[in-house]
Protein backbone atom coordinates (compact mmCIF):
# COMPACT_ATOMS: atom_id res chain seq x y z
CA UNK A 1 0.00 0.00 0.00
CA UNK A 2 2.70 2.89 1.08
CA UNK A 3 6.54 2.90 0.77
CA UNK A 4 8.49 4.86 3.68
CA UNK A 5 10.02 7.35 1.11
CA UNK A 6 6.61 7.93 -0.87
CA UNK A 7 5.18 8.68 2.69
CA UNK A 8 8.37 11.29 2.89
CA UNK A 9 7.38 12.67 -0.04
CA UNK A 10 4.30 12.58 -1.36
CA UNK A 11 4.89 14.09 -4.92
CA UNK A 12 7.12 10.69 -6.15
CA UNK A 13 3.43 8.95 -4.90
CA UNK A 14 2.16 9.21 -8.48
CA UNK A 15 4.74 7.59 -10.01
CA UNK A 16 4.33 4.72 -7.87
CA UNK A 17 1.68 3.75 -5.40
CA UNK A 18 -1.72 2.78 -5.45
CA UNK A 19 -4.53 2.85 -2.48
CA UNK A 20 -5.16 -0.88 -1.39
CA UNK A 21 -6.78 -0.95 1.91
CA UNK A 22 -6.87 -4.51 4.08
CA UNK A 23 -9.26 -6.32 2.18
CA UNK A 24 -7.48 -5.93 -1.13
CA UNK A 25 -9.64 -3.38 -2.68
CA UNK A 26 -7.91 -0.83 -4.50
CA UNK A 27 -9.05 2.64 -3.65
CA UNK A 28 -9.43 5.09 -6.62
CA UNK A 29 -12.38 7.43 -6.35
CA UNK A 30 -12.48 10.45 -3.89
CA UNK A 31 -15.70 12.50 -2.82
CA UNK A 32 -15.55 16.16 -2.19
CA UNK A 33 -18.72 17.67 -0.32
CA UNK A 34 -17.49 21.14 -0.66
CA UNK A 35 -20.69 22.40 1.61
CA UNK A 36 -22.88 20.44 3.42
CA UNK A 37 -25.70 23.08 3.16
CA UNK A 38 -28.54 22.31 0.70
CA UNK A 39 -31.64 24.28 -0.70
CA UNK A 40 -33.96 21.78 -0.72
CA UNK A 41 -35.00 19.00 1.83
CA UNK A 42 -35.58 15.85 0.48
CA UNK A 43 -37.46 13.81 2.87
CA UNK A 44 -35.20 10.95 2.81
CA UNK A 45 -32.05 13.03 3.55
CA UNK A 46 -32.40 15.83 5.84
CA UNK A 47 -35.19 16.88 8.26
CA UNK A 48 -37.36 20.38 7.28
CA UNK A 49 -35.94 22.15 10.17
CA UNK A 50 -32.48 20.77 10.29
CA UNK A 51 -29.83 23.05 12.05
CA UNK A 52 -26.99 21.45 12.44
CA UNK A 53 -24.57 22.40 9.74
CA UNK A 54 -21.09 22.72 9.98
CA UNK A 55 -19.93 26.40 10.54
CA UNK A 56 -18.40 27.86 7.73
CA UNK A 57 -15.55 28.18 9.65
CA UNK A 58 -14.82 25.20 9.71
CA UNK A 59 -14.99 24.47 6.16
CA UNK A 60 -11.70 23.99 3.73
CA UNK A 61 -11.57 26.35 1.82
CA UNK A 62 -10.67 25.71 -2.19
CA UNK A 63 -7.01 25.96 -1.73
CA UNK A 64 -7.47 23.72 1.01
CA UNK A 65 -9.63 21.25 -0.65
CA UNK A 66 -7.33 21.22 -3.56
CA UNK A 67 -4.34 20.69 -1.44
CA UNK A 68 -6.03 17.32 -0.06
CA UNK A 69 -7.50 16.34 -3.20
CA UNK A 70 -3.73 16.87 -4.46
CA UNK A 71 -2.38 14.03 -2.05
CA UNK A 72 -4.93 11.67 -2.70
CA UNK A 73 -3.86 12.17 -6.71
CA UNK A 74 -0.48 11.32 -5.64
CA UNK A 75 -1.50 8.45 -4.19
CA UNK A 76 -3.33 6.88 -7.21
CA UNK A 77 -6.92 8.47 -7.00
CA UNK A 78 -8.03 8.98 -10.63
CA UNK A 79 -11.92 10.11 -9.77
CA UNK A 80 -12.86 12.91 -8.30
CA UNK A 81 -16.38 13.83 -7.41
CA UNK A 82 -17.40 17.52 -6.09
CA UNK A 83 -20.88 16.67 -3.94
CA UNK A 84 -22.79 18.32 -1.02
CA UNK A 85 -24.74 19.23 0.25
CA UNK A 86 -25.79 20.84 -2.86
CA UNK A 87 -22.25 21.61 -4.23
CA UNK A 88 -23.52 24.76 -6.73
CA UNK A 89 -24.64 27.04 -3.92
CA UNK A 90 -21.09 27.57 -2.68
CA UNK A 91 -19.22 30.08 -4.51
CA UNK A 92 -16.07 29.29 -7.09
CA UNK A 93 -16.91 25.69 -7.42
CA UNK A 94 -16.19 25.58 -10.96
CA UNK A 95 -12.69 27.24 -10.15
CA UNK A 96 -12.04 24.69 -7.89
CA UNK A 97 -13.25 21.97 -10.89
CA UNK A 98 -10.42 23.70 -13.00
CA UNK A 99 -7.78 23.23 -10.45
CA UNK A 100 -8.60 19.51 -10.02
CA UNK A 101 -9.01 18.67 -13.85
CA UNK A 102 -5.82 20.46 -14.04
CA UNK A 103 -4.00 17.52 -11.77
CA UNK A 104 -1.87 14.87 -13.85
CA UNK A 105 -3.39 11.92 -12.39
CA UNK A 106 -7.23 12.84 -13.05
CA UNK A 107 -8.97 11.28 -15.47
CA UNK A 108 -12.37 11.51 -14.38
CA UNK A 109 -13.78 14.90 -12.26
CA UNK A 110 -17.89 14.67 -12.05
CA UNK A 111 -20.31 16.93 -9.88
CA UNK A 112 -23.55 15.65 -8.44
CA UNK A 113 -26.01 18.46 -7.59
CA UNK A 114 -29.55 18.67 -7.17
CA UNK A 115 -30.26 20.67 -10.45
CA UNK A 116 -31.78 23.97 -8.78
CA UNK A 117 -28.67 26.03 -9.96
CA UNK A 118 -27.27 23.66 -12.86
CA UNK A 119 -28.81 25.95 -15.77
CA UNK A 120 -26.23 28.87 -14.20
CA UNK A 121 -23.21 26.84 -13.67
CA UNK A 122 -23.53 24.55 -16.53
CA UNK A 123 -21.08 25.96 -19.40
CA UNK A 124 -18.78 26.67 -16.61
CA UNK A 125 -18.53 23.44 -15.30
CA UNK A 126 -17.77 22.07 -18.53
CA UNK A 127 -15.57 24.40 -19.09
CA UNK A 128 -13.42 23.77 -16.13
CA UNK A 129 -13.24 20.14 -17.14
CA UNK A 130 -16.17 18.62 -15.42
CA UNK A 131 -16.76 15.17 -17.43
CA UNK A 132 -19.76 14.42 -15.71
CA UNK A 133 -23.00 15.17 -14.16
CA UNK A 134 -25.28 13.11 -12.04
CA UNK A 135 -28.42 15.40 -11.20
CA UNK A 136 -31.21 14.62 -8.31
CA UNK A 137 -34.33 13.50 -9.68
CA UNK A 138 -37.03 11.89 -7.89
CA UNK A 139 -40.42 12.49 -9.40
CA UNK A 140 -41.82 14.34 -12.83
CA UNK A 141 -44.88 15.40 -11.13
CA UNK A 142 -44.68 19.14 -9.77
CA UNK A 143 -46.34 18.47 -6.39
CA UNK A 144 -44.88 15.30 -5.66
CA UNK A 145 -41.56 16.68 -6.49
CA UNK A 146 -42.71 19.91 -3.70
CA UNK A 147 -43.77 17.29 -1.11
CA UNK A 148 -40.46 15.32 -1.08
CA UNK A 149 -37.97 18.28 -1.30
CA UNK A 150 -39.78 21.25 0.23
CA UNK A 151 -39.93 23.23 -2.63
CA UNK A 152 -41.83 24.02 -5.61
CA UNK A 153 -38.70 24.15 -8.32
CA UNK A 154 -39.09 21.00 -10.46
CA UNK A 155 -39.33 23.55 -13.57
CA UNK A 156 -35.58 25.07 -12.25
CA UNK A 157 -34.38 21.21 -12.51
CA UNK A 158 -35.65 20.38 -15.66
CA UNK A 159 -33.97 24.01 -16.87
CA UNK A 160 -30.59 22.75 -15.42
CA UNK A 161 -30.69 19.42 -17.11
CA UNK A 162 -31.56 21.14 -20.84
CA UNK A 163 -28.86 23.63 -20.34
CA UNK A 164 -26.58 20.99 -19.09
CA UNK A 165 -27.14 18.73 -22.43
CA UNK A 166 -26.48 22.01 -24.10
CA UNK A 167 -23.54 22.35 -22.97
CA UNK A 168 -22.15 19.22 -23.82
CA UNK A 169 -22.20 16.82 -21.17
CA UNK A 170 -23.32 13.25 -21.90
CA UNK A 171 -24.18 11.07 -20.01
CA UNK A 172 -25.82 12.60 -17.62
CA UNK A 173 -27.33 10.48 -14.93
CA UNK A 174 -30.40 10.89 -13.18
CA UNK A 175 -30.25 9.73 -9.47
CA UNK A 176 -33.66 8.82 -7.87
CA UNK A 177 -34.49 7.73 -4.68
CA UNK A 178 -37.02 5.02 -4.71
CA UNK A 179 -38.54 3.18 -1.34
CA UNK A 180 -41.21 1.06 -0.89
CA UNK A 181 -43.84 3.69 -1.15
CA UNK A 182 -42.76 5.20 -4.29
CA UNK A 183 -45.54 4.58 -6.87
CA UNK A 184 -44.52 2.21 -9.85
CA UNK A 185 -46.13 4.58 -11.96
CA UNK A 186 -43.73 7.56 -11.11
CA UNK A 187 -40.79 5.59 -11.81
CA UNK A 188 -41.64 4.16 -14.96
CA UNK A 189 -42.75 7.87 -16.43
CA UNK A 190 -38.74 8.99 -15.00
CA UNK A 191 -37.53 6.40 -17.42
CA UNK A 192 -39.40 7.50 -20.11
CA UNK A 193 -38.34 10.43 -19.76
CA UNK A 194 -34.77 9.75 -19.46
CA UNK A 195 -35.12 7.73 -22.87
CA UNK A 196 -36.52 10.64 -24.67
CA UNK A 197 -33.82 13.09 -23.33
CA UNK A 198 -30.65 10.89 -23.96
CA UNK A 199 -30.20 10.66 -19.98
CA UNK A 200 -29.07 7.60 -18.09
CA UNK A 201 -31.98 6.99 -14.95
CA UNK A 202 -30.13 5.59 -11.96
CA UNK A 203 -32.59 3.96 -9.01
CA UNK A 204 -31.19 4.26 -5.64
CA UNK A 205 -32.37 2.37 -2.24
CA UNK A 206 -32.21 4.88 0.18
CA UNK A 207 -30.03 4.38 3.66
CA UNK A 208 -30.29 4.23 7.27
CA UNK A 209 -28.24 7.59 7.89
CA UNK A 210 -30.16 9.89 10.29
CA UNK A 211 -33.50 10.26 11.27
CA UNK A 212 -34.88 10.55 7.64
CA UNK A 213 -33.17 7.45 6.67
CA UNK A 214 -33.85 5.61 9.07
CA UNK A 215 -37.79 6.15 8.43
CA UNK A 216 -37.60 4.66 4.77
CA UNK A 217 -38.81 1.60 3.79
CA UNK A 218 -36.35 -0.20 1.12
CA UNK A 219 -37.26 -2.14 -1.61
CA UNK A 220 -35.57 -4.37 -3.75
CA UNK A 221 -34.76 -2.41 -6.44
CA UNK A 222 -33.20 -5.62 -8.36
CA UNK A 223 -36.42 -6.71 -8.89
CA UNK A 224 -38.28 -3.79 -9.98
CA UNK A 225 -35.26 -2.83 -12.39
CA UNK A 226 -35.95 -6.12 -14.07
CA UNK A 227 -39.32 -5.36 -14.21
CA UNK A 228 -38.68 -1.96 -15.49
CA UNK A 229 -36.22 -3.04 -18.21
CA UNK A 230 -38.97 -5.84 -19.37
CA UNK A 231 -41.60 -3.18 -19.80
CA UNK A 232 -39.37 -0.92 -21.83
CA UNK A 233 -37.90 -3.96 -24.07
CA UNK A 234 -34.31 -3.74 -22.63
CA UNK A 235 -32.17 -6.36 -21.57
CA UNK A 236 -28.91 -6.41 -19.19
CA UNK A 237 -25.73 -4.48 -20.40
CA UNK A 238 -23.78 -7.34 -20.70
CA UNK A 239 -19.86 -6.87 -19.12
CA UNK A 240 -16.73 -6.21 -21.02
CA UNK A 241 -15.57 -9.79 -20.51
CA UNK A 242 -18.46 -11.91 -21.56
CA UNK A 243 -18.84 -10.45 -24.93
CA UNK A 244 -18.26 -12.16 -28.02
CA UNK A 245 -14.45 -11.72 -29.07
CA UNK A 246 -14.06 -8.68 -31.11
CA UNK A 247 -17.16 -7.07 -29.61
CA UNK A 248 -16.25 -3.80 -27.98
CA UNK A 249 -13.49 -5.02 -25.68
CA UNK A 250 -11.91 -1.36 -25.19
CA UNK A 251 -13.04 1.42 -23.60
CA UNK A 252 -16.17 3.01 -25.05
CA UNK A 253 -14.29 6.76 -25.71
CA UNK A 254 -15.98 9.51 -23.70
CA UNK A 255 -19.05 7.30 -22.29
CA UNK A 256 -17.72 8.49 -18.89
CA UNK A 257 -18.86 4.66 -17.53
CA UNK A 258 -15.58 3.91 -16.66
CA UNK A 259 -13.16 1.17 -17.92
CA UNK A 260 -16.03 -2.00 -17.38
CA UNK A 261 -18.21 -0.79 -20.40
CA UNK A 262 -16.97 -1.50 -23.37
CA UNK A 263 -19.12 -1.54 -26.31
CA UNK A 264 -21.57 -3.01 -24.99
CA UNK A 265 -20.61 -1.21 -21.08
CA UNK A 266 -21.47 -3.58 -18.45
CA UNK A 267 -21.05 -3.08 -15.02
CA UNK A 268 -18.97 -0.52 -15.07
CA UNK A 269 -16.28 0.90 -11.72
CA UNK A 270 -19.04 2.12 -9.41
CA UNK A 271 -21.88 0.34 -8.09
CA UNK A 272 -24.83 0.10 -10.07
CA UNK A 273 -25.89 -2.70 -11.96
CA UNK A 274 -27.45 -1.65 -15.76
CA UNK A 275 -30.13 -2.43 -18.67
CA UNK A 276 -29.34 -1.05 -22.48
CA UNK A 277 -31.51 -0.71 -25.22
CA UNK A 278 -29.16 -3.04 -27.31
CA UNK A 279 -27.64 -0.04 -28.78
CA UNK A 280 -24.80 -0.70 -26.13
CA UNK A 281 -25.45 2.63 -23.71
CA UNK A 282 -27.49 2.33 -20.26
CA UNK A 283 -30.38 3.66 -20.11
CA UNK A 284 -31.59 1.83 -16.41
CA UNK A 285 -29.30 1.47 -13.65
CA UNK A 286 -30.44 0.37 -9.54
CA UNK A 287 -27.83 0.77 -6.81
CA UNK A 288 -28.19 -1.42 -4.15
CA UNK A 289 -26.54 -0.89 -1.02
CA UNK A 290 -29.50 -2.60 0.78
CA UNK A 291 -31.01 -5.44 -0.80
CA UNK A 292 -27.54 -6.43 -2.51
CA UNK A 293 -24.60 -4.49 -0.87
CA UNK A 294 -21.54 -4.32 -3.13
CA UNK A 295 -19.25 -3.33 -0.29
CA UNK A 296 -16.57 -5.85 -1.73
CA UNK A 297 -15.89 -3.82 -4.53
CA UNK A 298 -15.62 -0.34 -3.05
CA UNK A 299 -13.34 1.94 -4.45
CA UNK A 300 -13.92 5.23 -2.63
CA UNK A 301 -14.32 7.41 -0.27
CA UNK A 302 -15.45 10.48 1.05
CA UNK A 303 -13.99 14.42 2.23
CA UNK A 304 -16.25 16.25 4.39
CA UNK A 305 -16.25 19.98 4.12
CA UNK A 306 -14.98 20.33 7.32
CA UNK A 307 -12.03 17.70 6.20
CA UNK A 308 -13.02 14.82 7.97
CA UNK A 309 -12.19 11.43 5.57
CA UNK A 310 -14.98 9.36 6.03
CA UNK A 311 -14.29 5.63 5.02
CA UNK A 312 -17.46 4.22 5.02
CA UNK A 313 -20.84 5.75 4.89
CA UNK A 314 -22.22 2.76 7.00
CA UNK A 315 -19.29 3.02 9.77
CA UNK A 316 -18.24 5.68 12.36
CA UNK A 317 -14.46 5.23 10.95
CA UNK A 318 -12.56 9.00 9.73
CA UNK A 319 -9.66 10.60 10.06
CA UNK A 320 -9.73 14.24 10.55
CA UNK A 321 -7.25 15.70 7.60
CA UNK A 322 -9.24 19.29 7.85
CA UNK A 323 -7.74 19.48 11.80
CA UNK A 324 -4.30 18.22 11.03
CA UNK A 325 -4.48 20.50 8.11
CA UNK A 326 -5.40 23.48 10.03
CA UNK A 327 -2.94 22.47 12.90
CA UNK A 328 0.42 22.99 10.47
CA UNK A 329 0.41 19.54 8.99
CA UNK A 330 2.49 18.45 6.38
CA UNK A 331 2.19 16.66 2.84
CA UNK A 332 3.98 13.91 4.55
CA UNK A 333 2.25 13.86 7.69
CA UNK A 334 -1.05 14.20 5.97
CA UNK A 335 -0.68 11.14 3.46
CA UNK A 336 0.68 9.19 6.08
CA UNK A 337 -2.61 10.04 7.94
CA UNK A 338 -4.48 8.84 4.39
CA UNK A 339 -2.48 5.65 4.41
CA UNK A 340 -3.11 5.16 7.73
CA UNK A 341 -7.28 5.46 7.46
CA UNK A 342 -7.23 3.45 3.94
CA UNK A 343 -5.54 0.31 5.77
CA UNK A 344 -8.50 0.73 8.70
CA UNK A 345 -11.02 1.13 5.79
CA UNK A 346 -14.10 -1.19 7.24
CA UNK A 347 -14.85 -4.10 5.20
CA UNK A 348 -18.74 -3.40 4.77
CA UNK A 349 -21.36 -1.57 6.51
CA UNK A 350 -24.07 -2.70 8.70
CA UNK A 351 -27.15 -0.78 7.81
CA UNK A 352 -29.08 -4.24 8.10
CA UNK A 353 -27.81 -5.48 11.33
CA UNK A 354 -27.14 -2.24 12.93
CA UNK A 355 -29.96 0.39 11.01
CA UNK A 356 -30.07 2.93 13.99
CA UNK A 357 -26.34 3.04 14.02
CA UNK A 358 -25.65 5.98 11.58
CA UNK A 359 -26.97 9.54 13.35
CA UNK A 360 -25.62 11.75 10.86
CA UNK A 361 -27.12 12.93 7.70
CA UNK A 362 -26.03 11.73 4.10
CA UNK A 363 -25.72 15.66 3.77
CA UNK A 364 -22.99 16.01 6.51
CA UNK A 365 -20.83 12.89 4.72
CA UNK A 366 -21.26 14.32 1.46
CA UNK A 367 -23.37 12.03 -1.21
Amino acid sequence: MGDPAVMDDPAAARDFCTLTDGYGRRIDYLRVSVTDRCDLRCSYCLPKDFKGFETPANWLTHAEMARVIGLFVALGVGKVRLTGGEPLLRRGVADLAGVVAAMPGVTDLSVSTNGTRLARHARALRAAGVTRLNVSLDTLDAEAFKQITGRDCLADVLAGLAAARDAGFAPIKLNSVVHAATPHADVRRLLDYAISQGFVLRLIEPMPMGTCGQGMRHTDLNALGATLAAEAGMVPAMPVADRPLGQGTGTHAGSGFGSGFGLGFGAGSGPARYWTAGHGAPVLGVITPMSRHFCAACNRVRLGVDGTLYLCLGQEDQVPLGRMLRAGATDAALTRAILAGIAAKPERHDFLAQPDRIVRFMAQTGG
